[in-house]
């Protein structure tokens, strides 16, 4: 995946698609090998073979690897992996899923060695082989991982210079965020990722700009990223049957009541956009600003409160609001925000894993939530309310059922033009803002701070580390 969100060849340098759209025929590189290693034939890497992605795949649909991607491959046939020669690969679909090249930019789809993963068995965690920019080196756990450069990498670039162009990346954890910070500002580190709310204020002025002190120092690089932040209603009438949250009035007098804008201006330093719009985050494919949106308007709140029986709050019962400590900042703006209009909110904060449980096991009926793209296409974010996606088996926390949204849903799957599953997508996202499953609070953006020496750094919407193409020089 580039980063315009576009699929490109990388080990594989086409492919085709049959008519029926069930079989993938990837064509391989001949070019790509393995990291070296001792247990490699006079310890160099080998050649990538069609077999090796037969082995990766299975490996991952293996119930015994316990692999976090196995639901990568739910669409492929029980025996859908097969290996024509060495250069030519099938992948079989049990039924057309229009997106599943998709799915294959994923890091859990990395081509990796049997024969190195057999020699290591559950220790090959530490010791991984493949066949990227950079190699594996040391790894000590909690306080640095190191990485060099692949002398064999295969690809190059527009000049013909081999990739990548840094000898070696080492990345080091700290759990302090203000520790962190000011181990980059010594220039202990070459950049950080996001904004903590410790130092936030230090980096950043209230518009979301680079502080003056730091911009003849420092890049700030901004990006949409592929994350929605939003508040999970509840609407299974059978876990909380007298949550007033089952009643579509009080949901949408949520939506309208509070200002986006002003929280994301003081609380965030501008950086999101307000969600205004439903699920679908700015960035990605499906994203529309037509139709319904939740701008603020706080008497078409208390107009909607009273149609839901509840003039001006009264007899409104207390909603409790589940959140971790890391949002209570937003969650109480919006308790004082909502305040004004009767609607009365309890916080209850819960650590992650408590917290975790509650959403999975429908035990929350109002609910701080994010959705962080797998992989760029509306489809993700809209499985979340799909039927058949009920928690705690599946990532339907809302429980939210629609026949309607059901049968479009599965007829977005089967469309392969993507101008048309776009417009499928905006329908169902429409239906979500019109029914006001969630209250949709912004989306976010991807945020990358560097000093000057370093070029070719970009961000992209998925937010993923690329590195091959960075240079650092002295000055």
């Amino acid at each position: 995946m580039n980063d315009s969100l576009q699929i490109k060849p990388s080990v594989a340098k086409r492919w085709e698609v049959s008519q029926d759209g069930l079989t993938y025929t990837f064509y391989l590189r001949s070019d790509v090998y393995f990291h070296d290693h001792p247990v490699f034939h006079a310890g160099k890497g080998r050649k990538v073979v069609a077999s090796d992605f037969v082995y990766s795949f299975s490996r991952i649909r293996d119930p015994r690897v316990a692999s976090p991607g196995i639901w990568v491959f739910n669409m492929v046939a029980p025996d859908g992996f097969k290996a024509d020669n060495d250069t030519i690969f099938r992948i079989k679909l049990k039924k057309r899923f229009a997106i599943f090249p998709g799915l294959l930019t994923m890091p859990y789809c990395a081509v990796i060695p049997k024969e190195i993963a057999d020699y290591y068995g559950d220790d090959f965690r530490s010791h991984p082989i493949g066949t990227g920019p950079f190699m594996f080196k040391t790894w000590r756990e909690g306080e640095k991982l190191i990485f060099i450069k692949n002398p064999n990498y295969f690809e190059k670039d527009t000049s013909g210079q081999r990739l990548p162009y840094l000898d070696a990346v080492a990345i080091t954890f700290i759990s302090d965020k203000q520790s962190e910070f000011l181990e980059f500002v010594k220039g202990n580190l070459d950049f950080i990722s996001g904004v903590h709310t410790a130092s936030r204020n230090e980096l950043l002025t209230r518009s979301g700009k680079l502080n003056p002190k730091y911009a003849g120092r420092f890049t700030m690089d901004v990006v949409p990223y592929l994350n929605t932040e939003y508040l999970g209603c509840m609407v299974d009438s059978s876990k909380f049957p007298n949550n007033p949250l089952l009643n579509k009035n009080v949901r949408k007098a949520i939506n309208y009541g509070f200002d986006r804008a002003k929280m994301l201006k003081y609380l965030r330093n501008s950086l999101g956009t307000p969600a205004y719009w439903g699920i679908i985050p700015k960035g990605m494919p499906g994203f529309s600003e037509d139709g319904e949106a939740y701008s603020y308007d706080p008497e078409l709140s208390r107009k909607l409160l009273a149609e839901a029986g509840f003039p001006e709050g009264r007899n409104l019962p207390e909603i409790t609001l589940v959140t971790t400590s890391d949002y209570i900042d937003l969650c109480e703006y919006m308790q004082h925000e909502l305040l004004e209009l009767g609607i009365h909110l309890r916080i209850e904060v819960s650590n992650g894993g408590t917290f975790r449980d509650m959403v999975a096991n429908s035990k929350a009926q109002f609910f701080r939530s994010s959705w962080i793209a797998d992989y760029p296409d509306a489809e993700n974010y809209l499985s979340l309310f799909y039927g058949s996606n009920l928690s705690p088996n599946g990532s339907n926390y809302t429980h939210f059922k629609n026949e309607c949204f059901d049968n479009l849903y599965k007829k977005a799957l089967s469309e392969t033009e993507t101008m048309g599953r776009n417009k499928l997508y905006q329908q169902m996202n429409q239906m979500i803002v019109s029914e006001a499953v969630i209250i949709p609070l912004f989306y976010d953006m991807a945020v990358r701070f560097y000093p000057k020496n370093i070029k070719g750094f970009r961000g992209n919407p998925l937010n993923l580390l690329r590195l091959k193409k960075v240079k650092k020089t002295n000055s």
